[in-house]
């Protein structure tokens, strides 16, 4: 007997596993070239043009989460009565019960005429499940029945409430809640180490997946906060450094703290709606270098900004230098030729760049 085999896991791997080695097909290639010896386009596959020419299959893209779970795991409401009717019953079983007893002579055996005795097995039956079942529903908090392993319903109610003895009650919070994580270990686009401060505002939406999906929905909240922020800060660098060889997205560099958020957020709800819980929000608090690395970067930081400003400086003064020496040939103060306007380009380069530095340091 062959073992069981996942057919959605396994099937990639196991799929010629029972074929005729010599009927299986030989690999093509489809790039430009002869082909090797002993490599012949197997039966019935096109050759390498005609591969070429015929539309590229689309790629594997993993199911989402939401389709391997059970579609009939999802929260419903729970029957629920009145506690206050279940206080009614309780006190009419007893008073009933209680005057039968003693109105009535009891048989010490049961007999067939003998009613007031099931009366008053009935009563306290009556009395015991109302008392059973007599539950105090807090604002905040949310009891998901089990009943045989089997998901029965979820109860929200508040106040006095009466509902079925028999299933188990599980208690979960749904109120909004928020968790500010460690430093989280991330690297940016660019490789470089950093430490990450989250904050999480959530809530539980649908019982049922939160504590039936999963085996416990805290643990897998914090371990889909760590895989979603390692993602986000993984597409930008952290400072968009001049020399930078990562071409920087729309949103810019993950100084950018809102877009950060907003992706963070997207990302991170799409992984744990899934599961019954919703994410209101996730912001970083906190975005700075590994200690192994802060005082290289914050050299490399300091020599961009400096950079940026020699360029904006030289800028400024060519342009400075280009307008003079246009205003003056315009209006014909001096008759230059070619090597004499070098030189004078050369000295008010000179003496415009001297001006902006030594302004630049008494700025400082």
């Amino acid at each position: 007997m062959s073992p069981y085999r996942d057919p959605v896991v396994l099937e990639p791997l196991f799929r010629d596993e029972d074929r005729d080695p010599d009927t299986l097909e030989q690999p093509v290639l489809t790039g430009p070239g002869p082909q090797p010896p002993g490599v012949r386009p197997g039966p019935g596959r096109p050759s390498s043009r005609a591969q070429a020419d015929a539309p590229s299959r689309p790629a594997a893209v993993c199911r989402p989460l939401a389709s391997v779970l059970d579609p009939g795991l999802a929260e419903r409401r729970a029957r629920t009565r009145s506690g206050w009717w279940a206080l009614l019953v309780l006190v009419s079983a007893a008073t009933a019960a209680a005057w039968l007893a003693r109105t009535r002579s009891l048989p010490t055996r049961f007999e067939a005429g003998s009613w007031p005795t099931a009366a008053v097995a009935g009563c306290l039956i009556a009395a015991f499940l109302a008392v059973a079942g007599l539950r105090c529903g807090r604002a905040g908090q949310a009891r998901v029945q089990i009943l045989f392993g089997r998901y029965r319903g979820t109860i929200r109610r508040t106040g006095l409430l009466w509902s079925s003895p028999l299933p188990r009650h599980l208690r979960i919070d749904v109120r909004l809640r928020h968790w500010r994580s460690e430093p989280l270990t991330v690297v940016d686009a660019e490789g470089t180490a950093l430490h990450v401060v989250v904050l999480v505002v959530w809530r539980v939406k649908d019982t049922a997946r939160a504590l039936l999906a999963v085996d416990d929905h805290l643990t897998y909240l914090r371990e889909q906060i760590e895989s979603s922020t390692a993602r986000v800060f993984s597409r930008n660098p952290a400072d968009p450094f001049g020399d930078s060889f990562v071409e920087p997205a729309a949103d810019g560099s993950l100084r950018d703290t809102e877009a950060v958020g907003d992706a963070l957020t997207q990302v991170l709800a799409a992984e744990c709606r899934a599961v019954g819980i919703e994410v209101f929000s996730a912001r970083p608090l906190q975005v700075a270098y590994a200690p192994e690395v802060a005082d290289a970067m914050q050299r490399r930081r300091i020599a961009a900004i400096d950079a940026r400003h020699r360029d904006s400086v030289l800028t400024s003064v060519i342009d400075a230098v280009d307008d003079a020496v246009r205003r003056m040939t315009d209006r014909g103060l001096v008759g230059l030729d070619d090597y004499e306007r070098k030189a004078l380009v050369k000295d008010l380069t000179v003496a415009f760049y001297t001006s902006h530095a030594g302004a630049a340091d008494l700025g400082r």
